[in-house]
């Protein structure tokens, strides 16, 4: 076998490869004696077959098998030999087109290198932490959230109704005196200013009394699911079974007990914890950012072509989405990257690239009880389907890297975080908000 390079431009490296007939022939002609011994044709005895016919019924298949294990193998050694580590999958063309049996087998074989990564020096970097203090008005505030989706109702006689009350009531809605289908409902509890129904529907339920009946007309939302409802006036024939005020739960160790806790103390300290947690995600998403920025400033290095072309098509095609969320799925042209894309592509190849051969420099990597902490995390996104996802995921590697890649990356952040000089800066929590928006506002 020949081998011969072509072309050797930056990253880019092609082959020719030359792979002589009577070198095939000779594979093929062990494997067929190899697999003589086990072949049971009729009227033979086993491992008696003429070799003759063996090649007549298997040749083709085992040509084809030994031209990928020549193939293959030939690939193999010669990125060792060269020490290469290529970027991609190889791309392996054959250029003898009309290839008859016993020919020599002529192809080319290319791929780009990963680029040599320039050493960081990470304890120049200096990052600055937003830190948010709970207060005990955020306590309250989550603990009002959690009072007000407990709220109960209780039957407000002879009162009539008004925002935030309940009503009971049976209607009718009905287009050009006609009821519509899905309009209609007995008993159904309706909070006024809710949002739960149609607009107007609501605010005209103010003032109702139980055993009140009521006709209430409007125009249903030009953009309404029900294309024939959707722009045209109807009608609403109602009657007010009940009404019913609101009671605000107690806060007291009663309402804790609800959701596991002791006492109401245990309750704050429980969602001051929570709250405290939620900061602290925010900080280090913001953190995370700001030295991803750092970073994108300090190395500058060539990159695969290949890997640029992919990566500025796939974000050419996310932003193209976030501009026409109406579209589902693919069935759309093609989006062509523009310069703003391949902007945004090459910060995201540069950084990937800087970060895996970090972790593989410190020698990062994902543990099987990281792995397996989160695939039961996203399996309980699936009530009642949890074993079968797990058992798809371990079934597939493509989703295994998908989960990986993640957690690799964070990990990888945190041994650089450990190098550089971070001090603290005290913010509110409406400061550290407005810094992510920020953030997003200028990424993708």
């Amino acid at each position: 076998m020949q081998v011969t390079e072509s072309k050797s431009d930056g990253l880019i490296r092609v082959y020719d490869i030359t792979i002589p007939g009577a070198e095939l022939e000779g594979k093929v002609t062990t494997k067929l004696e190899e697999a003589r011994a086990t072949v049971d044709l009729k009227g033979f005895r086993k491992g008696k077959v003429p070799l003759k016919l063996l090649r007549q019924r298997f040749g083709q298949s085992v040509l084809g098998e030994s031209i990928q294990e020549t193939v293959d193998g030939a690939v193999r050694d010669l990125i060792s030999e060269k020490d290469h580590r290529p970027a991609m999958q190889p791309d392996i063309k054959m250029t003898n087109e009309n290839f008859n049996e016993g020919d020599d087998i002529t192809l080319t074989f290319a791929y780009e290198l990963l680029p040599d990564v320039p050493k960081v020096d990470f304890s120049e970097i200096k990052l600055e932490k937003m830190v948010v203090d709970v207060e005990d008005a955020s306590v309250d505030e989550a603990l009002d959230r959690l009072a007000a989706d407990a709220v109960t109702y209780e039957t407000a006689k002879k009162t009539a109704a008004k925002d935030k009350d309940q009503t009971i009531i049976d209607f009718v809605g009905k287009l050009d005196g006609e009821a519509f289908d899905g309009g209609s409902a007995e008993d159904f509890p309706l909070v006024i200013g809710s949002g739960q129904f149609v607009p107007g529907f609501e605010e005209q339920l103010v003032g109702v009394k139980a055993g009140d009946t009521k006709t209430i007309e409007l125009t249903m939302p030009e953009e309404y699911g029900n294309a024939e409802l959707a722009g045209k006036a109807v009608s609403f024939d109602v009657t007010v079974k009940e009404v019913k005020a609101p009671k605000a739960a107690e806060l007291d160790d009663e309402f804790a007990k609800r959701f596991g806790m002791d006492s109401l103390d245990a309750l704050k300290d429980d969602i001051r914890a929570r709250v405290s947690g939620e900061y602290e995600q925010a900080s280090r998403a913001h953190l995370k950012r700001k030295l991803l920025d750092s970073l994108d400033g300090r190395v500058d290095f060539e990159l695969p072509p290949t890997m640029m072309e992919v990566e500025s098509k796939q974000v050419a095609h996310q932003l193209w989405h976030d501009e026409n969320p109406e579209v589902e799925g693919h069935d759309h042209p093609e989006i062509e990257p523009t310069e703003d894309h391949m902007t945004i592509a090459k910060r995201r190849v540069m950084l990937g690239l800087l970060l895996a051969h970090v972790g593989s420099e410190n020698e990062i990597s994902v543990t099987e009880d990281e792995l397996r902490d989160v695939m039961i995390q996203q399996a309980r996104q699936y009530p009642g389907q949890e074993r079968q996802f797990i058992e798809w995921v371990q079934g597939n590697q493509q989703a295994i890297n998908e989960m990986q890649a993640p957690i690799f990356e964070d990990k990888v952040v945190d041994h650089i975080l450990a190098q550089t000089t971070i001090t603290e800066k005290t913010v509110t929590k409406d400061e550290l908000e407005k810094a992510l928006e920020d953030l997003e506002s200028d990424s993708v």
